[in-house]
């Protein structure tokens, strides 16, 4: 019987109240591998009690003994390196080159938050009237809550727990329940690097163990990353509760090719986008618009390419080019769009419903899968698949490929491909999307830039990472004051 996951609460690894549990699955073979308690209201309280207790002590820390413990924890991060990438690939079947990149990244943010000395300055201005001087300090807001989902079981918890961390906040994290050992993971990383006893700590749970958090009135922030509606809901759930909200959703990233962009490399960046993460990702690109006639160069060879992706377990070193889709629901899921599609018209190039993997037969998996001449009123260009599927459309031009990407309601990420400037400027320039890419096919930015979705891929005002990340987690003190000269008696 597969071991139920503990919670971490006030520093101590403890069983949850629930009765229900959610299986966690090994991706590459169908395998379950623990089960996810579904916390109700009681668990959810005892996590967040635990943080409120332990934030006066935590917010009275020293910006330099927060950052020191940060330090500690990249250093564990970096000798656990493969492990920790292991354990991302066994639970969420992503290929082992992908699993690190995300290990890499979550470290990066942490890299980052080790600069909370500076980060956490403040301004000062002397004399903005005679005599009286004004400045301004950060301080921490209280307890944060990151509500995380399965396609980066490390990184995204990485996005925002540092930086709360070293701004002075205590945090409760709500792991995906499909994904829960990697968040455990970080708790116990946490906790060998010397954090205080309930200044971090995890829940688990769905739609109960979320609401509660939201609800809880001791909850000053909330940072969540998943669909749009629920980010949504999230948003407007959170935010009448008068809790700071930065809600990540959905995406659909439209990336565009013009007939001078250089071939090899083009292809090498589509399938990178397009199928890296089997798709599971709000940054792959799931639109290719061929403008200009591109398609005549670019499509063969991309079919070409996806045909090859080889396809199987992720779990044990096996030459792979992509791994399975996290449950076996979610393949459903995914195989309903293509069916979809396929009734609306578009003419389905790449099959990747036929990859079979005769080794690990039961495991969640579809190979790379293009669609060609799709039109924008279809539903595999409207809606986000999140799995390994690109769908081809083509334009007269580059001002309407812009157009249609423009018109999708999202606003994540954009991407040109081209050897010309001024293509390039007009295409940065008029793209309405947050994150642009010049011939780079997932333009994620570094954790010291914001991640920066707009429209409905994106509800709040401050994203993660970079200096907005440090403003979402706290707030500022203003102070103007005025002092006697030191020559005239007080009395």
């Amino acid at each position: 019987m597969p071991t139920t996951v503990k919670l971490l609460v006030n520093g101590e690894w403890v069983s949850s109240k629930a009765t229900e549990t959610a299986p966690v699955y090994n991706p590459s073979d169908g395998t379950q591998i623990a089960a996810t308690p579904l916390c109700g209201t009681s668990d959810v309280h005892r996590a967040v009690q635990a943080a409120t207790d332990a934030f006066p002590d935590w917010a009275n820390t020293p910006a330099v003994d927060r950052a020191r413990i940060m330090f500690r924890l990249v250093a564990l991060m970096e000798a656990r390196f493969e492990e920790l990438a292991q354990l991302v690939t066994r639970e969420n079947g992503k290929t082992l080159e992908d699993a690190r990149g995300e290990i890499r990244r979550g470290i990066e943010v942490a890299e980052f938050a080790c600069g909370a000395p500076a980060l956490l300055m403040g301004d000062s201005l002397e004399n903005i009237a005679r005599g009286i001087d004004c400045d301004t300090i950060r301080q921490p807001l209280g307890v944060s809550v990151g509500i995380t989902p399965f396609n980066f079981p490390f990184m995204v918890p990485m996005w925002t727990l540092p930086i709360a961390l070293v701004c002075g906040n205590t945090y409760v994290l709500k792991p995906s329940e499909r994904v829960p050992l990697s968040a455990i993971r970080i708790g116990e990383l946490l906790t060998e690097a010397g954090l205080p006893p309930g200044v971090f700590n995890i829940v688990h749970g769905g739609k109960d163990a979320v609401n509660a958090l939201l609800a809880h009135p001791q909850v000053e922030t909330v940072s969540f990353v998943g669909s749009t509606p629920v980010a949504r809901y999230i948003y407007e759930t959170a935010t009448r509760n008068g809790k700071r909200v930065q809600s990540a959703g959905g995406a659909k990233n439209y990336l565009i090719v013009l007939p001078d962009a250089d071939l090899d490399s083009t292809v090498d960046a589509v399938m990178g986008s397009a199928y890296g993460c089997a798709g599971e990702r709000c940054m792959a690109g799931s639109v290719l618009v061929c403008a200009e006639g591109a398609g005549e160069r670019f499509l063969h060879p991309l079919g070409e390419s996806a045909r090859g992706f080889r396809v199987g377990p992720t779990d044990r070193n096996a030459e792979v080019d992509m791994g399975p889709v996290v449950t076996k629901t979610h393949l459903d899921r995914i195989h309903q769009h293509i069916e979809n599609g396929l009734q609306e018209g578009a003419d389905l190039i790449v099959d990747g419903r036929d990859v079979m993997v005769e080794e690990t037969p039961n495991g969640f998996y579809l190979g790379a899968t293009i669609f060609d001449q799709v039109q924008p009123q279809m539903s595999i260009v409207r809606e986000e698949i999140f799995g390994p599927v690109l769908s081809t459309m083509h334009t007269r031009d580059l001002d309407e490929a812009i157009a249609r990407c423009n018109a999708s309601g999202y606003g994540n990420a954009a991407v040109l491909f081209t050897s010309s400037g001024g293509a390039a400027r007009k295409f940065r320039h008029e793209v309405n999307a947050g994150m642009v890419g010049i011939n780079i096919g997932v333009p994620a930015p570094m954790a010291f830039f914001p991640f920066s979705g707009w429209n409905n891929s994106f509800f709040g005002d401050l994203h993660v990472q970079g200096a907005e990340g440090i403003s979402f987690f706290t707030r500022q003190k203003v102070t103007i004051s005025r002092w006697m000269d030191a020559k005239r008696p007080f009395f």
